[in-house]
C-alpha cells in the first residue's frame, strides 16, 4: 500500500480539515474587521471631544484591557468548554458590545444638551470596546492554537498564517467603513461622526449571531496538540510547567512588544497621514475629483480625500487617511500570503528575525523625516508585521501538547502592550512630533527580532519546521 499523501489540512488519523479550518479562519476576519474600525477611531475622538493623543489613546486602552482581563478565564474555559463551545462563548459577547454602542451613542447625544459631559460620553464608548474586545479575546485564544493542529504539525506556522490573512482582509475593510461613518459629513459640511458611528458595531453584532448559530450546527472537532516535551505525562514527583520552557515565555514578551508596536503604527496612521505628509500637488486632488464623478458609491468614497489647512498647503484629510489606512492593510495582506508560502520553506524564527530587523530600519527613516521615503516606510512596516502575530503565536505554543491551550491565554494576554504603547508613542508625538513617535515602536521590533534569531537556543529545536526537538527541558 503507497503511504498516505501529506496535506496541510490532512491530520495524522487522515482526517480532512479544511472546513473546519476555512469556517475558523472567518473568526479571523471578523477581528481584522473590528481591530481595523479601532485604529481609525482615535482621530474621530481628538477631533470631536478636543482630545490629545496621548488622551485618545484610551481606545487602544480599553481594547487590550479586554484582552488583557479575559485571557485567561478564556483558556480556562477553552480548555472547559472545548473549541466549539469557546468559539460560541465569544461569539456571543462580541454580540453584546456592539449593541452596547446604541445607548452609547445616546449618551453621546447628550453631551450637545449639556446632560452629560464630553468624558462621560467618552467613557461609554470605551465600554463598548472593551465588551466587544472581551469576546474577541475568547476567539483568539481558541482559534490561533486550533488553526496550528488542523492537519500536518510541519505546516502549523504556515496554517496560522494562512487564518490570519483572513485577518489582513477584515483590516482592510475596517478603516474603509470607519472612514464613512466616523468622519462623513452633512450636506452643509459638519461631522455626522457621533450620530452613525454606532452602525457598524451593531452589524458586527448581528453578523456575529449568525455565526455562533452555524458553528453550534457544526462539526468542530477537540483535537489535542502534539506534546513534544512530554508535559502530560504523568510523572511523579515532577512539576512540569509551561513556564519552565523559554521559548514559551519568551514568546508572551515578544508578542507584548510585537502588539504594542502594531498598535501603535495603526493607531497614529491617520496623525502621521494628516500631519507629515510633504505637500501634496494640487493635480492629485483634481485628479480625485475627476475619478469620483458626480454620484454614486465611488464618488462618496473618493471625493474629500484632500484639504487645505490653515497654512493654506493642501493635505490629506481625516477622511482620506482613513481610506488610505485601508492601502496599509492590503500591504499587510500581501505580506500575510506571501509569508505563508516563505514560510513553508524556510525556518519561521529567522523569517521572523529579519522581518522585525527590516521594521527596525523602517521605524528609524520615519523618523529621520525624510520626505516621501518616510511615507513609504510607513508602508512598508504593514508588510514586514505581517507574519509576526501568527508566527510568534506558533513558536511559543510548540510542543507543549494539551498545555497549547494555557500557553495560548498567556501570549494572547501579551497583547496588553497594545494598551500601553500608543499612550507613550502619543505622550512622544505630542512633546515631538508624530516623526519621532516612531522611536518607539521601534525599539519593540528590534526585541522581536532577538527573539526570532534566539528561538533555537530557548527551544532547544531546530526549527519548527521539523518539529523535532534536539534537547530536553
Amino acid at each position: 500500500m503507497s503511504p498516505r499523501k501529506k496535506s496541510i489540512f490532512i491530520t495524522d488519523d487522515g482526517q480532512n480539515l479544511m472546513f473546519t479550518f476555512i469556517l475558523v479562519s472567518s473568526l479571523f476576519l471578523l477581528w481584522g474587521f473590528c481591530n481595523g474600525m479601532i485604529d481609525v477611531m482615535d482621530k474621530h475622538f481628538q477631533e470631536e471631544l478636543g482630545l490629545s493623543k496621548s488622551q485618545s489613546a484610551w481606545v487602544q486602552f480599553a481594547h487590550y484591557l479586554g484582552y488583557f482581563l479575559m485571557s485567561l478565564p478564556a483558556g480556562v474555559l477553552a480548555s472547559k468548554l472545548g473549541y466549539k463551545g469557546g468559539i460560541v462563548a465569544g461569539l456571543l459577547i462580541v454580540a453584546v458590545g456592539g449593541f452596547w454602542f446604541i445607548p452609547a451613542t445616546h449618551i453621546n447625544a447628550m453631551v450637545h444638551d449639556g446632560s452629560v459631559s464630553s468624558t462621560t460620553a467618552f467613557v461609554a464608548f470605551l465600554v463598548g470596546v472593551c465588551a466587544i474586545a472581551t469576546g474577541l479575546t475568547f476567539l483568539e485564544t481558541i482559534a490561533n492554537p486550533y488553526t496550528t493542529v488542523l492537519g500536518d504539525p510541519r505546516y502549523a506556522a504556515t496554517r496560522i498564517n494562512l487564518a490570519q490573512s483572513c485577518n489582513g482582509i477584515g483590516w482592510i475593510f475596517g478603516p474603509i467603513v470607519g472612514s464613512m461613518f466616523f468622519y462623513g459629513k452633512d450636506a452643509a459640511g459638519a461631522s455626522t461622526g457621533s450620530q452613525t458611528l454606532y452602525i457598524p458595531y451593531v452589524g458586527v453584532a448581528i453578523v456575529v449571531i449568525v455565526l455562533a448559530v452555524i458553528f453550534y450546527f457544526s462539526n468542530i472537532p477537540d483535537i489535542k496538540a502534539e506534546d513534544d516535551y512530554h508535559l502530560d505525562d504523568a510523572t511523579p514527583g515532577v512539576a512540569r510547567s509551561i513556564w519552565s520552557h523559554p521559548h514559551f515565555v519568551m514568546a508572551v514578551a515578544a508578542q507584548f512588544f510585537y502588539v504594542a508596536a502594531q498598535a501603535g503604527i495603526f493607531s497614529f496612521f491617520i496623525n502621521y497621514m494628516t500631519s507629515e505628509l510633504p505637500a501634496v500637488p494640487a493635480s492629485w486632488s483634481d485628479k480625485m475629483t475627476s475619478l469620483a464623478g458626480t454620484s454614486g458609491i465611488l464618488h462618496n468614497w473618493l471625493l474629500g480625500w484632500f484639504e487645505t489647512n490653515k497654512a493654506g498647503i493642501l493635505t490629506m484629510s481625516n477622511k482620506g487617511a482613513s481610506n488610505l489606512a485601508s492601502l496599509g492593510s492590503i500591504c499587510f495582506l500581501i505580506g500575510r500570503f506571501s509569508g505563508a508560502g516563505i514560510l513553508r520553506k524556510y525556518s519561521a524564527h529567522k523569517v521572523v528575525g529579519i522581518y522585525a530587523l527590516m521594521n527596525v530600519f523602517a521605524t528609524l527613516l520615519i523618523a529621520m523625516k525624510l520626505g516621501w521615503l518616510s511615507v513609504i516606510c510607513v508602508f512598508a512596516t504593514y508588510f514586514f508585521m505581517s507574519i509576526m502575530f501568527p508566527t510568534i503565536f506558533a513558536l511559543g505554543i510548540f510542543g507543549l501538547g494539551a498545555r497549547a491551550k494555557k500557553a495560548s491565554a498567556f501570549i494572547v494576554m501579551a497583547i496588553m502592550g497594545g494598551a500601553i504603547l500608543p499612550k507613550l508613542m502619543g505622550y512622544v508625538a505630542d512633546q515631538y512630533d508624530m516623526s519621532r513617535g516612531f522611536l518607539v515602536p521601534m525599539f519593540c521590533f528590534a526585541f522581536v527580532s532577538f527573539y526570532g534569531f534566539n528561538w533555537p537556543k530557548f527551544s532547544q529545536s531546530d526549527s519548527l519546521h521539523g518539529v523535532r526537538s534536539v534537547g530536553g527541558h
